[in-house]
């Protein structure tokens, strides 16, 4: 789907919901071989955003829970009040009043598409508040605008699945195309969020500027291999295409005991594991809930042997995007 042109703008009335409560999931980007072009939507964890309808003009974050005081309450710093605030500036409604609650349901930092979890649950909320005066699709480039805010650039790879649900596969920025990749049904994801903290900034320097163009036919055979395998739900070809040569290699050396939990998920039957996102979180596949479950405990144990805490999550891939709650 091409999103680089959102819908027609709303004109100047229009009716408000009085309330709305939204949940956007975390979201898995780089997917090993994917690196900025690849990413799926899980479960759980996710944020939530509450918006309420206000008498009083502009955006108001009135509540923001989870985050340990570390995200700004003005709106224009905060990725869900950035968002939000685009999309009325595009629907001319620059004035409307809408309070605005964040509850974050996942650790900042994490790996898990955190920023862009707000983002889109923010607005998917304000389309739904104010009636959906755009399809679900054309809302991305306002979600995307958050996470410019929070990390210094417009990229869809953790937002588009976290909005569409499933694995999206970003084939361009300009213009910008996203794709869904459909999902086998019995594909279970583990994640694992060690208690370390990895910097996004530190992440993306450490990364080689050039690569060899062995090691890119590589990488393109993977992400070809893995893309064809979830179409055809090919497991074997899905965990044979889970290999990353140009990126792990490097981040891995930020994690401890990167290779060993890694492994560790591999004997228990995961079908391939890496890194999520910038990190510290680790991912692994499985062909079902019983393997992914004790996939998440073999990888908390190895976890364990080096003295780090962690959590651990399993759940489907989830292919329905943001969800009302109340």
């Amino acid at each position: 789907m091409n999103n680089n042109t959102p819908a027609p703008a709303t004109g100047s009335k229009v009716k408000m919901k009085e309330s709305i409560r939204v949940f956007a999931s975390a979201t898995v980007a780089n997917v090993v071989c994917g690196f900025d072009v690849l990413g799926f939507a899980v479960d759980n964890p996710g944020d939530e955003v509450v918006l309420r309808k206000s008498d009083k003009p502009g955006l108001v974050i009135t509540k923001v829970t989870g985050d340990e005081g570390r995200l700004p309450t003005e709106p224009e710093r905060n990725t869900v009040g950035v968002s939000i605030s685009n999309f009325l500036r595009h629907i001319g409604e620059d004035n409307l009043g809408i309070e605005i609650e964040l509850h974050k349901k996942m650790p900042l930092g994490s790996g898990l598409g955190s920023s862009a979890a707000s983002s889109v649950a923010g607005v998917f909320a304000v389309n739904q508040l104010l009636g959906n005066p755009f399809k679900q699709e054309d809302l991305l480039p306002f979600a995307m605008e958050g996470e410019r805010i929070a990390c210094g650039s417009a990229h869809a790879d953790n937002v588009a699945p976290a909005l569409f649900g499933g694995f999206v596969l970003v084939r361009s920025y300009d213009p910008l195309d996203v794709v869904r990749i459909p999902v086998p049904e019995n594909l279970f994801c583990t994640i694992i969020h060690p208690q370390i903290e990895v910097q996004t900034k530190d992440a993306r320097s450490i990364l080689r500027k050039q690569i060899p163009m062995k090691d890119a036919v590589v990488q393109w055979g993977n992400v070809a291999g893995l893309i064809s395998g979830l179409f055809m739900s090919d497991y074997d070809l899905i965990g044979r295409s889970m290999q990353d040569v140009i990126v792990e290699p490097v981040r891995s050396i930020l994690i401890p005991g990167y290779h060993e939990v890694k492994e560790s998920a591999l004997q228990a039957g995961a079908l391939g594991c890496g890194i999520s996102g910038s990190g510290p979180s680790l991912f692994a596949l499985s062909k079902d809930e019983d393997t992914a479950k004790s996939v998440g405990e073999e990888m908390s144990r190895a976890f364990q042997r080096m003295q780090i805490g962690s959590e651990v999550y399993v759940s489907r891939i989830n292919n329905e995007g943001p969800l009302i709650i109340e």
